[in-house]
């Protein structure tokens, strides 16, 4: 089984680093690191391997304490996962929801930096309709709980979705409540998936941030040069249809596969090096998107296994520009974490690109 340590990339908006005071995420490199697999490495390692990457910020699935200990006095920002298997349960009262918040936040703080917690993953994009029902008396219930600890300052309750524009209808009383206490709106944007789906129809230079002739959207009478913008302005768009243009979008995951089956279009490592690079260029110009140009950005299938940026001997398969990073070999175009010497390299199997961005 493969592990799955993911890049991504934590940029806020002013309002967002607002609603968590001074203790607001920073703004810089993260990771996201799923632990179901059964070649994993000692935490221990992966505080290391972080902290020789300058990386400042991680989302873990879960809140494993194991995990949560060894991050302690690092300086490393967390957000740590409540899974869609708890939510019934944090939905029934907030006895439930305090008992997890005390075990699995509480006890950590201050020395384990949880910044966040994050309810399930891409609940209404999914089929079960109980999620649906209980995502909303779950997210209360813990903020509840937060807010009882007087923890809700320093601590950010979210949910991260993707199908924005499908599923807002359905998810306005969850939209009030995050309204209410200044969570802005999370969304999986991914042009990797747009184009491998219809790859007959969607030009691959307008997926990867390359020349192209563009999309001209009549509506809004706005031009388009890459489907990452047009993704967000998307969730944009339909937040004003219900009511909410004044909440924030922030993307909580984006990348590119770099390896994939063989009916996964555009799946190789050019093109993850091609995509990952540019949005980094992208976000680097602080600029918004053409609906919100103000909001601007501060500094299963075998392809889902394979957005990497590493290799499992812990070098990067490409090169988008990290610091800290030196190159592995004279021989070699990898490149391997500068201060880690080879007793210590770590062998991470599956690494992906990621942002979190707010727009």
């Amino acid at each position: 089984m493969l592990s799955s340590f993911f890049l991504w990339l934590l940029l806020f908006s002013p309002l967002f680093s607002h609603v968590l005071g001074d203790k607001a995420f920073t703004g810089t490199y993260g990771v996201k690191y799923g632990r179901i697999a059964d070649n994993l490495h000692p935490q221990e390692s992966v505080v290391t391997l972080l902290k020789a990457a300058k990386i400042k910020n991680i989302r873990i699935y879960d809140a494993g304490h194991k995990l949560l200990r060894a991050f302690k006095g690092s300086g490393i920002e967390i957000v740590v996962g409540l899974g869609n298997e708890f939510l019934k349960d944090m939905s029934v009262g907030e006895d439930k929801a305090m008992s997890w918040v005390k075990e699995n936040v509480q006890q950590f703080l201050p020395g384990t930096k949880i910044r966040g917690i994050a309810l399930g993953n891409e609940i209404l994009g999914g089929t079960d309709m109980e999620l649906w029902q209980v995502l909303l008396p779950a997210a209360k219930n813990v903020y509840n709980a937060l807010s009882k600890l007087d923890l809700a300052k320093d601590v950010q309750v979210s949910s991260p979705h993707s199908e924005a524009e499908d599923v807002l209808p359905y998810m306005k009383p969850l939209l009030q409540f995050f309204s209410q206490i200044g969570t802005p709106f999370f969304i999986n944007a991914y042009p990797f998936l747009a184009y491998k789906n219809d790859p007959q129809h969607i030009d691959l230079n307008y997926a990867l941030f390359l020349k192209n002739p563009g999309i001209y959207d009549a509506k809004t009478k706005l031009h388009y040069s890459n489907m990452f913008e047009a993704q967000v302005d998307a969730a944009y768009a339909a937040l004003e249809q219900v009511g909410f243009d004044k909440m924030d979008v922030i993307v909580s995951e984006t990348g590119w596969a770099s390896h994939g089956d063989g009916n996964e279009a555009g799946a190789t490592i050019k093109n993850a090096r091609t995509y990952n690079g540019n949005l980094r260029k992208r976000l680097l110009k602080k600029k918004g998107t053409p609906y919100r140009p103000k909001k601007v950005v501060k500094p299963g299938p075998m392809s889902e296994r394979n957005f990497g940026l590493f290799k499992a001997d812990g070098s990067i398969a490409y090169d988008i520009g990290f610091t800290g990073l030196v190159p592995s070999s004279s021989t070699s175009s990898f490149l391997s974490f500068k201060g880690i010497g080879s007793s210590s390299m770590m062998a991470f199997t599956s690494f992906a690109a990621f942002l979190f961005i707010a727009l």
